[in-house]
């Protein structure tokens, strides 16, 4: 992994969803080939010069994704993210309509008063 310079400390690094494929794509190749999964991750991690646990992530999402494993797809989690951001967009408008609603109202009473 990259180091940033001076701190000692790694620097995120970005993959492309084309050198992800790949990344799995070897894990997968490898796996057949051996008949184990056994080390298959390190390997492929190692010989492209990348981190083993964003590999083994990577593995792991597409296996979701294809269907061979239970877990939530990336689909799905797009979705949930897209739901969840709208959920919070309408509780905000909800909240500035009550706000407006109680405005109003009070000021049609002094209104109705005078």
């Amino acid at each position: 992994m990259a180091k940033s310079q001076g701190t000692g400390r790694p620097t995120a690094r970005r993959y492309s969803p084309e050198e992800k494929a790949a990344a799995v794509r070897m894990v997968r190749t490898l796996r057949a080939e051996l008949g184990t999964e056994h080390g298959t991750v390190h390997r492929v991690a190692t010989q492209l010069g990348y981190g083993v646990e964003s590999v083994r992530s990577w593995v792991k999402q597409a296996d979701i994704d294809d269907g061979h494993v239970a877990g939530v797809s990336t689909a799905d989690a797009g979705r949930m993210r897209d739901l969840e951001q709208e959920v919070r967009e309408l509780r905000r408008a909800n909240e500035i309509l009550k706000r407006a609603a109680s405005f109003f109202g009070a000021e049609l009473d002094r209104q109705h008063r005078k």
